[in-house]
This record gives structure tokens, sequence and C-alpha cells, in this order.
């Protein structure tokens, strides 16, 4: 199953593409909103990838930058029709933050994604049936708990759809392995599930045993993003949730060495397929 390019894809590429185009031509974001006599909110906008940009706006940043390379201006021209328009998630408005929001656009374009997390299967990888039972001591509307659910369905079908994007990484915590949410018959489940998608050749399913120890990421989870045209992305999870990428270059490296320390410490692929085949096999489920 494939999908057609979301806009945030082409926002994002548009994003990328002006802030280089205009840095190239030396101008200011204060100096090039002035010559097109735009507000300096509006570029700002249009280079965060927040807002689409139409075919005359895009043209006359083009004009002002001196990008004339006929394929390119067709490319981006191509890019800004398909900024406009709501994103696959935005059905989902009602329980989505919008950081949230954001986050899964930059997910979109991603081509790596690394994730670890301490407590819990993450929710790329979470069944129905341990999502429900994750979120049911919430007590949240029907609706809502029914959405919420369904979002995270519909995020791990487009994720691992054979479109061939993105590489995965998921470290889990051998706590998050072990952890009957839902009780043992929907563990097993969701242990068949990581077992199946671990098997996958682009993803890549870890346990961090036991007795790895303390490291720097014990107290909570994150997600790393790389992308081959931009800073790697940094999400951290947590109620509000919070994102750096550029903007805060130490914060980012840190999270990269942890992870790398994460990594040598995790078990490798057969050996975690192994641990999670055995803690299935000790549920004594069929």
């Amino acid at each position: 199953m494939t999908h057609s390019i979301d806009p945030s894809l082409n926002r994002r590429k548009l994003r990328l593409s002006l802030r280089r185009a205009r840095e190239n031509a030396a101008l200011s974001q204060r100096e090039a909103a002035e010559r097109v006599e735009w507000s300096q909110s509006k570029l700002i906008r249009v280079e965060t990838g927040t807002v689409g940009v139409s075919v005359s706006d895009l043209r006359a940043l083009l004009a002002l930058y001196e990008v004339t390379d006929p394929e390119r201006v067709q490319d981006l021209e191509e890019a800004a029709r398909g900024s406009k328009g709501p994103s696959w998630w935005s059905g989902y408005h009602e329980v989505i933050t919008p950081q949230f929001a954001q986050y899964l656009g930059y997910e979109g374009a991603a081509t790596s994604l690394h994730t670890y997390h301490p407590i819990v299967v993450p929710g790329h990888l979470q069944t129905r049936g341990y999502a429900e039972a994750l979120l049911a001591p919430r007590d949240l509307d029907e609706d809502v708990f029914q959405r919420v659910v369904d979002l995270r369905m519909e995020r791990q079908q487009r994720m691992f759809d054979d479109s061939g994007r993105p590489a995965c990484v998921f470290v889990l915590d051998e706590a998050a392995v072990r952890r009957q949410i839902g009780g043992k018959d929907v563990l097993g489940e969701q242990l068949d599930h990581l077992l199946a998608l671990g098997s996958r050749p682009e993803v890549s399913v870890r346990v961090l045993p036991f007795e790895a120890g303390a490291h720097y990421s014990t107290l909570g989870s994150f997600v790393l993003l790389g992308f081959p045209d931009d800073d790697d992305l940094l999400y951290l999870e947590h109620a509000a949730g919070s994102m750096t990428g550029g903007e805060d270059l130490r914060l980012l490296a840190r999270y990269q060495e942890c992870l790398q320390v994460i990594t040598d410490l995790a078990l490798g692929e057969p050996e975690s397929a192994d641990l999670i085949s055995r803690v299935r096999q000790d549920l004594g489920v069929r």
C-alpha cells in the first residue's frame, strides 16, 4: 500500500530550498521579506514549513534569490502546488497537539528513525489491543479513546507500508518487554508483533537488558529522526512533547551520544528476538 506525497513533505522541501537560496543570496529574513513586501512573520512561517506557499509567492522569492534553473524552478513549483491542503493526520485534529502534528510532519520526511523507551512498547510498534490496554487508565471519553488508537494504527500502517521509508531502530528496555500491559494474552500478541516487525529488513528491534545498568535516558523515552539534507531532530516524549534540532545542538548531541551508548549496551537483533521469544513462552499463552 502506498500513499500520495503529504503536503507537509512538500512544505519541508520548500522550507529547506528557500532558506538555502536566501542564504546563498546573502539576505537576512528581514531583508528578503521587505524586498517582496511581506511581513517577516510570513517568511518565517514559510521557512519553518508551517504554511504552504502559492506559486506566485514562490516565483517572487525565486526571482529575488536569482534561482533561474528551469528544472529546479519547475520542481519547486510542483512542491508549492502540493504544499496546500490537509495532512493525513488532520482528521485526528481533536486528539493531536500542534507540537505532535509538527513532529508527524518531520517523521514522514525522515530517512531514519531511532527510538528508545524504558517503560512500554512505543506507539510505532503497538498492537491495537496493547494500545487500548495502555490507554484504558486515562479514563478518556470513548470517542477520543478510539480516535487515539486509530491514529496509532494508521501511523504504524503508513510507516511500514513497504514504501521504503524510513529505516527504523527501536531499542526497548527489558521492562517494556516484560510488563504485562493488558494481561498475558495481550502481551503475547504484542510480542508476536514485535518479532514479526523485527524480521523486516528495514526494522531493527533491540532489547536493553536489565543488567545494562544506568544510562543517561533511564528517566524517559526519546526519538531521533535522521535526514540526508538537514540536521537530526530530537523529540522528547512527555505530556507536552518537545522537539529540538539545530537550535539546541548541545542537547541534540547529548542524546545522539546517549543513543550510541544504549545501542552498544543493547542485545543484538538475534539475541533480542530470543529474549522476546522466551518472555512469550514464559507467558504460557497460545
